[in-house]
């Protein structure tokens, strides 16, 4: 069996194609059965992955994607093993917001920036490499700021998948190899403009499989979703964003939106909901301070 080696200077593929800011839909059910292809054998790839993700399991320097090569058996959102929750009573909300990049997502919502900044809410910033890309002055700016914990929205926002299953019309990356370098790319150029690494991965359209999730667990990142989901790809008027985070809210709720969107309702609904959350005794927290689950 022939050995393919690969060191951590991952190839810096910028991919500038069609893909558009995921859409979300509320009242989905979203743990589906797996209905892709059955993988095929292909050649043993590792991976020397230290460099990349130095938080990686202390077993092992190199990964054997070969580990993964198995046919999956199930697809979502809300899988085992994602995370969903701060694992705590307070009464506390984690606001996640995404910037998934691409021709329509690689804009900035500077009205809400502007607001987390003024009333110093502090948030859980999900980055694609493609937003890095065409923002990067923007991003070390927010990278700096203390205010926003920085993590991965991946490389080219694809489904995190090992066979190319496909979340919302977007094709998710096609094989073990694919999936590791739409975690590891970005992880690496995060790590190249901040010196930090990321411990948390959103992918494009929060859609996992069973085996990806295996593979972040392996690296040692966690996978990270919502249980507030408010403003469904940017797609909610002010009022619906509002609605969704004032009667999604409760102790621990992770909120997903974005950040990339300023023609959507996404700032407004939220630098309305805040102050009443906040008077009805909510804080907002980073994901880093509490444990997920």
């Amino acid at each position: 069996m022939v050995l393919h080696k690969q060191k951590t200077a991952f190839k810096k593929r910028w991919l500038l194609g069609g893909l558009l800011c995921t859409l979300f839909v509320s009242g989905c059910t979203n743990d589906q059965p797996y209905k892709g292809e059955v993988l095929q054998p292909i050649n043993r790839f590792i991976y020397d992955i230290k460099k990349v993700v130095p938080n990686a399991n202390d077993d092992f320097n190199e990964i054997d994607l070969s580990l993964f090569q198995r046919t999956p058996h199930a697809w979502g959102e809300f899988l085992e093993g994602v995370k969903t929750e701060l694992d705590t009573t307070e009464k506390v909300i984690a606001l996640t917001f995404d910037a998934c990049g691409g021709p329509n997502g690689s804009q900035i919502d500077e009205e809400l920036i502007r607001y987390l900044i003024t009333n110093e809410i502090p948030s859980t910033l999900f980055v694609n490499a493609r937003w890095i890309k065409e923002n990067q002055e923007k991003f070390l700016e927010l990278a700096n700021n203390p205010l926003f914990q920085i993590e991965n929205h991946g490389t080219e926002h694809k489904p995190l998948s090992v066979t190319g299953e496909s979340a919302w019309g977007i094709v998710g990356t096609s094989s073990p190899e694919e999936a590791l370098e739409e975690i590891t790319i970005n992880q690496d150029l995060i790590f190249e403009l901040t010196g930090e690494q990321p411990t948390m991965f959103r992918p494009g359209t929060a859609f996992f499989d069973n085996i990806a999730i295996e593979l972040l667990h392996h690296l040692s990142i966690q996978p990270v979703n919502y249980s507030l989901l408010g403003d469904a790809g940017a797609t909610y008027s002010a009022n619906q964003v509002e609605e969704a985070l004032l009667n999604g809210a409760f102790p621990g709720a992770i909120a997903l939106l974005h950040m990339n969107q300023p023609n959507s309702g996404t700032a407004k609904g939220v630098i309305a909901a805040i102050p009443t959350l906040q008077e009805a005794g909510y804080t907002f927290v980073q994901l880093h301070d509490f444990p997920l689950k």
